[in-house]
């Protein structure tokens, strides 16, 4: 009964007989399920890319409803995925946590402290049977004017905060999490430049390995010394090219391996 989560998938304040809540893991599917979310956290700044699918010819891709990354404050911002609903009640949260924060204390939220008060937030509602948890992933970045550092964190329906050098998550996280840890961003860190490339080719090589993939838009932002160490949209100019090169890396790649397999043939 415990696998299948029959009779213990009632409540989010029920544990099964080896420990697991259901209902957090059903919420992490809905995210699963949803458009893929990057991160990542450079040398220079901290880069968020979000793919947003678009599942019918007539939707208006550009709209506020459709939105995947907000700015929550000047040196915050937030990119979604999931729910939509429920993406935007913790994009409302993340506002008031910071608007509060400014009103008693009169200066900016650190992102550490911001996330672990929306980690709370979101765990409450994996504790009471009343209750659901939020059917949400978010990505948070940062930008604290003490430290004079960049923070990325991601935050999951079980509403654990964690931090990172380059996360995802979404539909085809596992896939995309190899291609970063690729990268060994922990070890040498890229440029917030080279950040934005790489997000799009994982992005756009993810949308060319689905067999049913829908046509997406991209949204990109940052926080860096360009932007004023402000969350602000990456120039889409930028984007433009970046995309250029990721689709001239793809098609690099694809034609040797074409010709490794050729080579084997031969062999």
């Amino acid at each position: 009964m415990a696998s299948s989560g029959s009779g213990y998938d009632l409540s989010a304040s029920t544990f099964s007989p080896d420990g697991r809540i259901f209902q957090v893991e059903y919420a992490t599917k809905a995210v699963e399920n949803a458009g893929l979310v990057l991160g990542v956290k450079g040398s220079n700044g901290v880069v968020l890319g979000v793919a947003k699918p678009i599942h019918h010819k007539m939707v208006v891709p550009t709209t506020g409803s459709y939105k995947r990354i907000h700015t929550c404050d000047h040196h915050i911002g937030m990119a979604t995925t999931g729910f939509l609903p429920d993406c935007r009640v913790l994009v409302q949260r993340t506002v008031e946590e910071s608007s509060d924060w400014k009103d008693t204390y009169g200066s900016n939220i650190p992102p550490v402290v911001l996330g672990d008060r929306l980690g709370s937030y979101i765990h409450y509602f994996t504790l009471h049977g009343a209750l659901r948890p939020f059917g949400a992933a978010a990505v948070v970045a940062g930008y604290d004017e003490e430290t004079k550092e960049t923070v990325l964190q991601c935050l999951e329906p079980n509403g654990a905060p964690y931090s990172y050098y380059g996360v995802a998550t979404g539909k085809g996280k596992q896939a995309a999490k190899t291609e970063l840890e690729k990268l060994n961003l922990h070890k040498t860190p890229v440029t917030v430049e080279e950040a934005v490339k790489h997000i799009l080719k994982i992005l756009h090589m993810l949308q060319q390995e689905e067999k049913d993939s829908k046509p997406f838009e991209v949204e990109l932002s940052w926080i860096c010394e360009a932007s004023g160490w402000k969350h602000k949209g990456v120039p889409k100019d930028m984007i433009q090219s970046a995309t250029e090169w990721a689709k001239e890396q793809l098609e690099e790649e694809e034609s040797d391996d074409d010709d490794d397999d050729e080579a084997m043939e031969e062999d």
